[in-house]
């Protein structure tokens, strides 16, 4: 089971999508990066564990070794590793829809956290 909500991962979603936009100084990257470094421990390795399952790295089924892999695997920074992987916002989305998930899952609790 993931230990982030749906909330915050839909939140890094859209300002992966953002910060993959590319507009110089918006201050994407530094909300993007604050935001996921304040994440405590489970809630970034569900968040590499998504990714890797976005990605096809493990299946949906495979969730509890891939957020165990992503804990032991830990040695940089999580928000440092996720914003150096091209089409993140991408590979979180296909994860959640791996996991019978979706965006709008999270509906209002995203808007209150922007």
């Amino acid at each position: 089971m993931l230990q982030i909500s749906p909330a915050k991962i839909a939140y890094i979603i859209i300002r992966a999508r953002e910060f993959d936009a590319g507009f110089p100084g918006t201050g994407h990257e530094e909300e993007l990066r604050a935001f996921i470094e304040a994440l405590n421990d489970d809630e970034k390795a569900s968040l590499v564990a998504l990714m890797w399952i976005g990605r096809e790295t493990y299946e949906a089924d495979e969730l509890a070794e891939a957020i165990a892999t992503a804990r032991a695997e830990a040695t940089a920074p999580t928000e440092d590793y996720l914003l150096g992987i091209p089409m993140l916002a991408d590979y979180l989305e296909d994860g959640l829809g791996a996991l019978g998930m979706s965006l709008e899952d999270a509906g209002d609790d995203v808007l209150r956290m922007t």
